[in-house]
C-alpha cells in the first residue's frame, strides 16, 4: 500500500504541471502580501485608547437589536459578540493590534480556495488519467485488488492536498514575518462556547481555521476522485467539481432564502466556521448535524467511487 501511494506521489512531482501549482500558489501568495504591505494596513484606530468606549456604545446599539424580533440564528450571533466585547472590556484587552504576521496567515486563508483548485485538478485526473492513456491494465494485471488500488490513489489526492495546505501555511508565515514582524505582545482568540468566552493560542486557532476551511476543499475532491473513477473522465471531473466550488455556495444560499431542505445540501454543510464565528446558514442547523451530512455525503461518494470501478470492464 505505502509502495503504491510513494509511486503516485512520484508521478504527481515529476509532472510540469505540478510545479506550475505549487509556483502559482507561492507567487499568489506573494502578491497578496506585497499589495498589503503596500496599502499599510493596520489593525489599530488612530485613537487607539478610547477602544473602551467604543467597544461600550456598539454593545448599546448591539442590545437594542436584541430588543427586536429577529432570527434565532441572528440573535445568537449578537450575543457572541456581546459577551466577546464585555470579556475584552473587563479583562483589558484591546481589538486594536498592529498588523502582524498572525493576521495575514489568516486573511490569507482566502488562498485554500486556491489550494482547492489544484487538489481538485489532481484529484480529477489520477484514476481518469489510468484510462485515457491505456496504463489502467498495467496496474490491473498485478497481484493488487482493485479496492487497494483505489484506495492508494484516493490516499495521494488526501496527501497533496494536505501538502499544498502545508505549505501555504508555512509560506504564509514565512512571508508575514518578513513584511510584518512578529507581534509585540501575545494576543490571545477569544472563542465563545456554551455561553462562555475562553482565550485560545492564536497559533492553534489558525491551525484550526485552516483546517475547517478545508473542508470544502476535501469534499469536492473526494466527488472528483469519484466522477474520475465512475465515468473515466477528468475533464467531466475537473470542470464540474470546479464550477460547484466557485458557484456551489452561492447557490445554496439562494435556496436557503426560500427553502428549508437546503441545509440538506452539502455546500450548506462544509462552512464548519459558521458555527463558531457566523451564523448557520438555515435557521436550526447544528455542528452535528452538518458533520453528520458530511460523513454521509463522504460515504456516498466512496461507495460510488469503489463499487462502479470494481465492476468496470477495463477492456471496454
Amino acid at each position: 500500500m505505502l509502495n503504491l501511494i510513494r509511486n503516485e506521489l512520484l508521478k504527481i512531482f515529476r509532472r510540469p504541471g505540478t510545479l506550475v501549482m505549487i509556483g502559482l500558489l507561492i507567487l499568489i501568495t506573494t502578491i497578496a502580501g506585497g499589495f498589503i504591505k503596500y496599502q499599510e494596513v493596520k489593525g489599530s484606530v488612530p485613537d487607539n485608547v478610547n477602544w473602551k468606549q467604543g467597544l461600550e456604545l456598539e454593545n448599546t446599539t448591539l442590545q437594542k437589536e436584541l430588543e427586536m424580533d429577529l432570527p434565532k440564528a441572528q440573535e445568537t450571533y449578537i450575543q457572541r459578540q456581546l459577551a466577546i466585547n464585555e470579556y475584552r472590556i473587563e479583562n483589558n484587552l484591546s481589538p486594536n493590534q498592529t498588523y502582524s504576521v498572525w493576521d495575514f496567515v489568516k486573511d490569507n486563508a482566502q488562498t485554500i480556495e486556491f489550494a482547492g483548485l489544484f487538489t481538485i485538478i489532481i484529484a480529477g485526473g489520477i484514476v481518469a488519467s489510468e484510462f485515457n492513456w491505456g496504463t489502467v491494465k498495467l496496474l490491473l494485471i498485478r497481484p493488487i485488488n482493485r479496492q487497494k488500488i483505489l484506495l492508494s490513489k484516493y490516499a495521494t489526492v488526501i496527501i497533496f492536498g494536505i501538502l499544498m495546505l502545508g505549505m501555504l501555511f508555512s509560506y504564509s508565515t514565512l512571508l508575514g514575518y518578513l513584511l510584518f514582524g512578529s507581534p509585540s505582545t501575545t494576543v490571545p482568540h477569544l472563542v465563545y462556547t456554551s455561553g462562555v468566552v475562553e482565550e485560545q493560542n492564536y497559533i492553534i486557532y489558525l491551525i484550526k481555521y485552516y483546517g475547517l476551511n478545508s473542508i470544502n476543499m476535501l469534499m469536492l475532491a473526494t466527488m472528483a476522485f469519484m466522477i474520475s473513477a465512475a465515468f473515466r473522465s477528468s475533464s467531466l471531473a475537473i470542470g464540474l467539481s470546479i464550477f460547484l466550488m466557485f458557484m456551489g455556495g452561492q447557490l445554496t444560499m439562494l435556496l436557503s432564502m426560500r427553502f428549508d431542505w437546503a441545509k440538506y445540501i452539502l455546500f450548506a454543510n462544509t462552512d464548519l466556521m459558521q458555527y463558531f464565528e457566523g451564523v448557520p446558514l438555515v435557521e436550526g442547523m447544528t455542528l452535528t448535524f452538518s458533520i453528520i451530512m458530511l460523513v454521509l455525503y463522504f460515504g456516498l461518494f466512496q461507495f460510488l467511487a469503489h463499487y462502479i470501478f470494481k465492476k468496470r470492464d477495463v477492456a471496454a
